[in-house]
């Protein structure tokens, strides 16, 4: 099965590394005061949860005679990537909300550790890299883009963002992870853009016996 993706332009293409332009999406977010390795699992099933109905709908109802509402629950599809970032309380671990949805007409989750957030268009440099779900892996990725960046004259805007795109029982070689990192890439090096829309096997996702 396939799921939809957040969209996004590439501007620039070198060494592996890329720079891209994201439009703006929404995401469900939770923050959890755990390890880099073990954040993932406890925040998945608060989300998983949000996702599969644990919600309140925001339906407008018409005027009758008696007026009453009730709670409905609302089914979203999964979306890629599932994302990782550091906060103050620990790691902030979301998932990507599809495009035919907006903070207005979201359902509310019911768990109220699950927030919703806007994420206004951004552009990022990315990396893309297989493998195992590590802490090692993924700040080797990172020092190696940080450079790219460096190199490259591009100023570092926010924190970065570590995305998975597959579930567990991928073969680990076949696995795609992504480090995210916004960025400001005036006065650096850019080259020819063009359109990317891309769809990815479904992303449920825990921690995997060779992390």
């Amino acid at each position: 099965m396939s799921v939809e993706e957040a969209r996004y332009q590439v501007v620039s293409k070198s060494n592996g590394f890329e720079v891209r332009d994201y439009a703006p999406y929404v995401v469900a977010e939770t923050v959890v005061d755990a390890p880099f390795e073990d954040a993932g699992n406890r925040a998945f099933q608060k989300l998983f949860r949000y996702i599969s109905g644990a919600n309140r709908s925001r339906t407008k109802i018409a005027m009758t005679a008696p007026v009453s509402q009730e709670s409905a629950h609302e089914k979203i599809e999964m979306t890629a990537p599932v994302g990782q970032r550091r906060a103050e309380e620990g790691w902030a671990v979301s998932f990507a909300m599809p495009a035919s949805y907006t903070m207005e007409t979201l359902p509310l989750p019911e768990d109220s550790s699950v927030k919703l957030r806007q994420v206004e268009a951004c552009r990022m440099a990315a990396v893309r890299y297989s493998g195992v779900w590590s802490e090692k892996h993924y700040l080797r990725h990172k020092q190696e883009m940080e450079a790219w960046i460096e190199k490259n004259g591009f100023r570092i805007l926010g924190q970065p963002i570590w995305a998975r795109y597959n579930p567990p029982f991928t073969l680990w070689f076949l696995r795609r992870n992504e480090v995210l990192i916004p960025v400001d890439t005036a006065g650096g090096k850019e080259a020819s853009s063009r359109t990317v829309t891309r769809t990815h096997p479904k992303t449920p996702w825990g921690r995997d016996a060779r992390d």
